[in-house]
């Protein structure tokens, strides 16, 4: 996740802070009124319209947080937040959205997108630099290596549609973690919500690696 895309989230978190202060008697009588949290989360996110990840926030809001001077210094992070980013939240919607999944790569089903990211880059799928071949020997290589347990090879979509592509490729210890997104649907903040799907993914195929992150193309 780069430092914008951190700030990004600490500005949806103090955001969605300082709304539900705002309208606590609203959000305490839709918690009171939820079934469980998972009802609690979605009617705080349907009144206030914000972030999952600041909607969470709320609910895991300690006590001490309710008082004016933890609302003064809310205002003055989020004061401080929107002046360093350079765009709104709901210019960048996805980067703190749950509609963002990954599945496992296909090899048929899937060539057209790894078609399309080796036009683009005209690197092989392995991480290594090297020029990419053809697109069904990637497949082929990038199978195998899923297949020896060397390698995670993910698609990242949005419903139906596909975003891009998730890679983990383990080398000399360490996961070597590549995120690769559309053209069409960078600077939404997708390469975030797909790094930020992928930690538990990754974390479960090779358990105790350390996981390095390379600059997605995002």
């Amino acid at each position: 996740m780069t430092d914008v895309d951190k700030a990004t989230a600490r500005r949806d978190i103090t955001d969605a802070l300082l709304t539900a202060l705002e309208r606590r008697h609203e959000v305490l009588d839709v918690i009171v009124d939820a079934e469980n949290r998972e009802a609690a989360v979605e009617a705080i996110a349907t009144l206030l319209g914000k972030s999952p990840i600041g909607v969470d926030a709320v609910l895991n809001m300690s006590l001490h947080q309710l008082t004016k001077d933890e609302r003064r210094k809310n205002q003055e992070a989020l004061a401080d937040l929107d002046a360093e980013i350079p765009f709104t939240a709901s210019e960048r919607p996805a980067s703190t959205d749950d509609a963002v999944d990954l599945r496992p790569f296909a090899a048929a089903e899937d060539a057209d997108i790894l078609a399309e990211r080796t036009e683009e880059l005209h690197v092989a799928a392995d991480g290594s630099g090297a020029p990419a071949g053809e697109v069904s020997e990637e497949i082929a290589k990038g199978v195998e290596r899923v297949d020896s347990e060397d390698a995670v090879w993910l698609v990242a979509v949005e419903g139906d549609a596909k975003i891009g592509l998730v890679f983990g490729e383990l080398h000399g210890g360490e996961v070597d973690v590549r995120i690769w997104i559309r053209p069409q649907a960078r600077k939404r903040g997708y390469g975030t919500a797909a790094l930020r799907r992928s930690r538990a993914q990754m974390a479960a195929h090779f358990p105790g690696v350390p996981m390095v992150v390379r600059a997605p193309s995002a």
